[in-house]
């Protein structure tokens, strides 16, 4: 029990630590009452997402409807209730942009790992290149260049498409923290008692680079949101009737002057979805990584 309480002892001061530092609390917050959203409101709401409410929905003149008892933040184009689809759409958005962040984080981290590990081998020259190629193409074009490929685009498949052209920052951020590790002394101790390769990078160096991975895969949460607003927005993301903020700033952006809700609602969802996480990713480095 006593070597229980030591091993748990660095993780509650971690937490104590994250919850003293401003960013990370008000970033903690924020992703907090996202999720809460997401998971609640859709229950709560009397609408379905899809369905046309044809009589509390319309406006003047056949008009979206204005926000109202009946639908607290109007209805759109064809009278559905925002707020349903505004809570929908973050339960899309958060599943790609976690999804998607976490698959980059796994892929940079195993090839940063391996490259920083393996520096100045052909394979840390053939990893490095193939990241630097990588690089070389902006990242929306490829992602919208693979999608457009796709027959058929759904919510796991962005996800896929993000999470397997996002990785290539983290790989240089993870393989600078692995070459720092690789030149401690306790990495000469183990391969001098023989251990092997993949045992001294799963226990010696992967424990010691994970505050990078973590802090980093958090950023990449707001980046991944940003970027499948973006594709939905440009019709390269999830198909309708599913709702998506990108596709809801899409298709609002012919009522601005008539119904300037349809863009206050997404709008304001992916700026505080980018900034809560974007937040919380800036005070879980500064903790966990000082």
């Amino acid at each position: 029990m006593q070597r229980a309480g030591m091993l748990l002892l660095p993780y509650a001061r971690t937490r104590t630590r994250l919850l003293a530092h401003p960013s990370a609390r008000l970033g903690g917050l924020l992703v907090a009452l996202l999720v809460l959203f997401a998971l609640v409101a859709p229950l709560l709401s009397p609408y379905e997402a899809n369905a046309s409410d044809f009589v509390h929905g319309l406006g003047p003149g056949d008009t979206p409807g204005p926000p109202s008892w009946a639908h607290w933040l109007g209805t759109d184009r064809i009278f559905r209730d925002q707020l349903t689809r505004l809570a929908m759409g973050a339960r899309l958005s958060l599943f790609v942009g976690i999804g998607a962040s976490a698959l980059a984080t796994l892929l940079g981290g195993a090839v940063g790992i391996v490259a920083g590990y393996f520096e100045g081998t052909a394979i840390d020259a053939v990893l490095m290149r193939l990241v630097d190629v990588g690089l070389s193409f902006p990242f929306l074009l490829l992602v919208m260049a693979v999608g457009a490929a796709l027959d058929e685009t759904s919510a796991l498949t962005v996800l896929l498409l993000l999470g397997a052209s996002g990785w290539l920052g983290t790989a240089r951020l993870v393989r600078a923290k692995t070459l720092q590790v690789r030149a401690q002394e306790f990495i000469a101790a183990a391969r001098a008692l023989g251990l092997s390769t993949p045992r001294i990078l799963w226990r010696h160096v992967l424990p010691n680079v994970a505050s990078t991975l973590v802090f980093t895969a958090t950023l990449a949460v707001a980046q991944m949101l940003l970027a499948e607003s973006v594709l939905s927005y440009l019709g390269a993301g999830v198909p309708p009737p599913a709702a998506s903020w990108g596709r809801m700033l899409f298709e609002g952006q012919d009522f601005y002057q008539a119904a300037p809700w349809l863009l206050a609602g997404p709008a304001c969802l992916v700026v505080l979805a980018a900034l809560a996480f974007h937040l919380l990713g800036e005070g879980m480095r500064d903790v966990l990584d000082p």
